[in-house]
């Protein structure tokens, strides 16, 4: 009985070169109190009433360095786990153990996790709080299948949604599974795996988070917290607001991994782009000499992304712009964080081609040069290659903008501010009626190929009694249905398959009629932000009721990527004109804003048109368009597959890239001069700017952090990305860090920034923590108000916390939850919001003290 050696005599076999024993593995290991960190000994330490952890602690057989206990004190005090308030004025190392430092010490998860749990029950989400300390303690259950990194990063974008949090998207994908197993549709283990196969989820890992989940149920209900019952149905601003007060106990519990982007310099981003949309378009280089020949095999390339619109070459770089649905609303495609995910695993981009001298064999005395350089546009929907027109694309678009000033009707709103209509001018009415005739006076054809999304046909509108057939694209097919969107008009409808027809060739060259307008200067109020995806149902609700019905006014502002950004007016019963943006501001669901580089630069440009200023379009002349145009057909039908030998060899494509991409940075003292890298299982790991004009950052929080070999580099998992909201990065650090100290302009009359970490220490002259003090500057004015706000709800927390450890009722508590919240929403979501301002830099940052 027992190991060889220890109550008998035996032998011991070791399967390792005796080399590698004698020389690599040590005598002895190194004892678990010098490897492992400390925090849960010095609580239970504290909670044992033992004496002060500092002199304990060096009693042991290999007492942890002196250092190590003191950092792991003050950490533990950060945390909330211990007092600040010392038992003793001369020794700063001890304090009194807290209630959430009970709770901490009883709990088998990461300190941070059980501060997660705590933060949950204080804000009233314990079981998604739950789930994610349950999740983050196991391996992780999203499977990245051998070869299909992409797919797996897709999965995970999915479960995700706009939250742009891996904590939330493990909350999606626990509670998808959860559902799917109440509802008796995983019985069957064959069932499950499938499941998880389809969704890329293990499903034993999954069953583990179950079970701990249940486990960490029970513990806390001994502390008097409990999962609070869901209402049957929740209303959908509710479900919203639900999310962002997890996001917010997100970044208490992760206090103080804290990070925030560079810039992105929107006039350099342009010019890389070359005027590209970056919400739909990424950037590729090393373009072999022709390669436009193989466009087909780069659009395959992209296949697992999304579905390729067109592709534009220029020299050695092309652009891969992607299909946006016209029902969706202004932000990054899928399509675009797939493709810059593909950059970043390194896969492979490789094109089959000739060399240039077997292609410019077949131009037969034509200078090669000319045609070698050439821009070309493929349409890979009509299936076109043509070289481009060399000409300003605002002034090409404008000749749908008769005047700065239109009469419009809008036929489908996509969001707030956001919606498709067309003109309603007597020439346009003279146009669309002349061509509803035509198109009604040919002898229609059923269509030729399987309907597909994309696929520009004719169709009936089904709301309308004559029956007549109008210009659209297919957005989806569904069974024998098809849901189209009417080029001409802008609205959409669902109709049968068979009942489609297609488009005459004679019509398909008139430009479309439909227009897409955005209202210009304007942006969700953090009210809309918290209590919506973007816009809040009520913020839905308010727009559609100011514009549906009414005849409205547009006042062209700019034209950027074929979408008229504008100012909407309508009259009042008074014969006043209102402007639409003014009384969204004004009720508090929208908030003024720049305009984009482009938006500006477009803005400059129609200003001149407009006053007849220019008067033409430098274009290319028509002869040399079409010469340039046969010798590309020519080319295409020389080198199209089985014309002529195999491509001899292999061209290495660089990217893709977006010039938008954005870099993180650490928030704290220590990480500020160390590269920040997020793990690349991360939905954050592709972090592509929407809106580079904000002139407020962004809260970027890390549930754990790692460091690479040299101690160069910050390693970030499981990150979530906080709404767009001004200000919320100094009000997230304020509300949740153990001290702060203010920093006022030279006048004195107004804050400037904040200094957030474990504060100063009278008795050793010094900070407490100082690689962990955050020093922030303001981008927004902050008041008297708002940090008597601040300090109200800390209080309001502490007030709950003692309620927990006294056992409360269950009705007292849930009273207790909804004040909290509701003081957190009332913080972040002012009837006015707050000012946007310069910021301006602190001369002694990081110096304690300064008041």
């Amino acid at each position: 009985e027992g190991r060889a050696g220890r109550v008998s005599k035996g032998y011991c076999y070791r399967l390792v070169h005796k080399d590698f024993w004698t020389d690599f593995i040590p005598e002895e290991s190194v004892p678990e109190m010098l490897r492992c960190p400390l925090g849960t000994t010095v609580l239970k330490i504290k909670k044992l009433d033992m004496g002060g952890p500092k002199a304990l602690l060096a009693t042991a057989l290999s007492p942890p360095d002196v250092g190590d206990i003191e950092r792991t004190i003050f950490q533990l005090k950060e945390l909330g786990a211990l007092t600040t308030g010392v038992q003793t004025e001369d020794d700063p190392h001890d304090g009194e153990l807290t209630f959430l430092g009970r709770v901490l010490a009883q709990l088998p998860v990461d300190l941070h996790l059980g501060k997660l749990i705590v933060l949950g029950h204080v804000f009233g989400c314990l079981e998604e709080c739950l789930i994610i300390a349950a999740a983050l303690s196991l391996q992780n259950f999203f499977a990245v299948p051998f070869k299909q990194h992409v797919d797996g990063y897709r999965n995970k974008l999915f479960f995700a949604g706009n939250s742009k949090s891996d904590c939330i998207a493990i909350v999606n994908a626990f509670k998808a599974w959860q559902a799917c197993r109440q509802k008796g549709e995983l019985r069957h283990p064959k069932e499950e795996l499938e499941w998880g196969r389809s969704n890329c989820i293990h499903i034993k890992k999954v069953r583990e988070v179950a079970r701990l989940f249940h486990n960490l149920e029970k513990r806390v209900r001994a502390f008097n917290m409990c999962v609070n019952a869901q209402p049957s149905a929740m209303d959908q601003e509710r479900v919203y607001k639900q999310r962002f007060i997890l996001q917010v106990v997100i970044a208490g519990a992760f206090y103080p991994n804290y990070f925030t982007f560079g810039k992105c310099d929107e006039e350099i981003a342009v010019r890389h782009l070359a005027g590209k949309d970056p919400k739909t378009t990424v950037m590729l280089k090393n373009i072999p000499p022709y390669g436009y020949l193989y466009h087909k095999q780069l659009q395959s390339l992209f296949r697992q992304c999304g579905q390729v619109k067109s592709i534009a070459y220029d020299g050695s770089k092309a652009f891969v712009e992607f299909s946006r649905n016209p029902m969706e609303g202004f932000k990054i495609l899928p399509a675009v964080y797939l493709s810059v995910k593909m950059s970043q695993l390194k896969i492979p981009l490789l094109l089959n081609v000739h060399f240039p001298d077997d292609i410019e064999k077949q131009l037969q005395g034509v200078t090669a040069a000319s045609v070698k350089s050439l821009r070309v546009n493929v349409d890979c929907q009509k299936q076109t290659v043509e070289p481009v027109e060399i000409s300003f694309g605002t002034l090409q678009q404008s000749k749908m903008i008769p005047n700065h000033v239109l009469s419009i009707k809008i036929t489908e709103i996509v969001e707030v501010g956001h919606f498709w209509g067309y003109r309603i001018d007597e020439k346009n009415r003279t146009v669309l009626q002349a061509l509803t005739a035509e198109i009604n006076y040919q002898n229609l054809m059923d269509l030729p190929v399987s309907p597909h999304p994309g696929l520009v046909c004719l169709a009936p509108f089904t709301h309308a009694e004559n029956r007549e057939y109008y210009r659209a694209r297919i957005l989806y097919v569904c069974g024998d249905f098809a849901e189209v969107f009417f080029v001409d008009y802008g609205n959409r409808s669902k109709v049968p398959l068979k009942k489609l027809k297609e488009i005459p060739g004679c019509l398909r060259e008139l430009p479309f009629q439909a227009l897409e307008f955005k209202m210009c200067k304007m942006r969700p109020s953090a009210k809309s932000l918290v209590c919506g995806e973007w816009w809040s149902y009520s913020a839905s609700q308010r727009f559609a009721s100011l514009v549906n019905g009414y005849t409205l006014l547009v006042k062209v502002y700019s034209l950027v990527h074929s979408v008229l950004h504008v100012d909407v007016f309508r009259y009042s019963r008074c014969k006043k004109l209102v402007n639409i943006r003014d009384v969204l501001i004004e009720e508090c669901y929208a908030e003024l804003a720049e305009e984009s580089y482009e938006s500006q630069q477009s803005h400059d440009l129609l200003k001149g048109l407009f006053l007849d200023q220019v008067k033409k379009e430098q274009k290319m002349p028509v002869s040399s368009r079409e010469e340039e145009k046969h010798l590309i057909e020519r080319l295409l039908n020389c080198f199209s597959d089985n014309k002529v030998d195999a491509p001899t060899h292999k061209v290495t494509v660089f990217g893709p890239f977006s010039p938008y991409e954005v870099k993180c940075y650490g928030m704290t003292r220590v990480s500020r001069f160390r590269s920040a890298f997020i793990q690349k299982e991360s939905v954050n790991s592709v972090v592509v700017h929407d809106t580079p004009e904000d002139p407020f950052q962004q809260l970027l929080v890390a549930a754990s952090l790692s460091a690479n070999a040299y101690g160069s580099t910050v390693i970030l998992k499981e990150t979530s990305l906080m709404p767009p909201i001004p200000g919320l990065l100094a009000l997230l650090s304020m509300l949740f860090a153990p001290a702060i100290e203010l920093r006022v302009d030279k006048s004195g009359r107004y804050f400037t920034g904040v200094l957030c970490g474990l504060g100063w220490s009278q008795t050793c002259g010094a900070p407490l923590l100082p690689e962990n003090d955050i020093e922030l500057t303001f981008d927004v004015r902050f008041g008297v108000e708002d940090i008597s706000e601040i300090n109200i709800l800390r209080t309001a927390i502490n007030k709950l916390l003692c309620e927990c450890a006294v056992c409360s009722g269950q009705e007292r508590m849930t009273q207790l939850q909804e004040n909290i919240r509701q003081k957190l929403l009332c913080l972040i979501c002012k009837s006015k919001p707050r000012d946007i301002i310069v910021p301006t830099w602190y001369e002694k940052p990081y110096a304690w003290n300064q008041v």
